[in-house]
């Protein structure tokens, strides 16, 4: 099965010789490059191999039924890595040019590899954008699918750049379709139970974390993407501080950790990167809590 990648990890057109790229039209390879211009006749313009290289308005995205392509779903591929499939190669005036389509290597993508996943599925993908509700991801070929807020983590966040950033290259697995056949997508399960999470740590241990959330009764710090523990009230501290904690104790039964601010004046902000548990294959049932804990936190696919 051929390789479908997100924009900007697709195999570079620039660097191929005419016969490789011959050999890419024969195959049906995905390649990108950078969109040079849009010029008057509404056209994606490109250089390949010294010469030109054409995408038409139609070509530019792959839409359902009865959907329309925006104007600025176009422009806003000028001076971006756009993938492609060449589907043809023409004489013009004495010269050589490539027909390109990116609608064609997205129907593709999804007919031969997003199209044959289930739920639960573990894929890559790359962060395009964030919005306060969640983080849309590139599956491949530039097609997208939302990471809502509520999947990046069982840690509470307070907005998802609170977890990733735009370009960011993730493993998520996908959680459901929506009525249109849209991807969602999950990272929580991929970051480990409360029990593993909890293993990489000891009582009588000092570590960096994250306040989450400021309540009467406590604040919770982040000390992992998906762990948090519970310190004494502070209303001096502020979600998104970063701080010093004394690790106190550690309650499987109970599914709690303790901690002890020792320092609040960090003076630097602090993001934890994703640490993955589960890397490949697809995931039928995730259970987050300990086997004691009377809170069960799970997932089914």
């Amino acid at each position: 099965m051929l390789e479908y990648r997100a924009e900007g990890l697709c195999r570079n057109a620039n660097h191929l010789r005419r016969d490789e790229l011959e050999h890419c039209i024969a195959t049906g390879e995905v390649l990108q490059s950078t969109a040079l211009a849009y010029d008057t006749n509404r056209r994606l313009r490109f250089e390949l191999c010294g010469h030109k290289a054409y995408m038409p308005y139609e070509e530019c995205l792959d839409t359902s039924r009865g959907e329309t392509i925006k104007d600025i779903a176009v422009l806003t591929r000028v001076g971006r890595p756009t993938c492609f499939v060449i589907t043809d190669l023409r004489q013009e005036e004495g010269s050589s040019v490539y027909l390109l389509s990116r609608a064609a290597a997205q129907r593709a993508c999804r007919t031969q590899y997003l199209d044959t996943l289930e739920a639960g599925s573990v894929i890559p993908c790359t962060v395009t954008h964030i919005e306060n509700f969640g983080a849309f991801c590139d599956v491949g070929c530039g097609i997208s699918a939302l990471l809502p807020i509520d999947c990046l983590s069982v840690s509470r966040i307070s907005s998802p750049a609170d977890r990733v950033s735009v370009g960011q290259q993730l493993l998520c697995a996908i959680k459901t379709r929506d009525a249109q056949g849209r991807i969602v997508l999950t990272l929580r399960e991929l970051l480990g139970t409360w029990s593993e999470n909890a293993a990489c740590f000891a009582a009588g241990e000092t570590v960096v974390g994250i306040v989450r959330s400021v309540e009467d009764y406590g604040v919770f710090v982040e000390i992992a993407p998906n762990l948090a523990g519970l310190a004494e009230p502070d209303s001096t501290l502020q979600p998104g501080q970063s701080v010093s904690v004394y690790i106190k104790s550690i309650l499987p039964d109970k599914m709690k950790i303790k901690l002890v601010i020792v320092n609040k004046n960090l003076g630097q902000s602090l993001r934890f990167e994703p640490h993955y548990f589960v890397t490949k294959g697809r995931l039928k049932h995730w259970t987050y809590s300990t086997p004691q804990s009377r809170k069960q936190i799970e997932t089914v696919f």
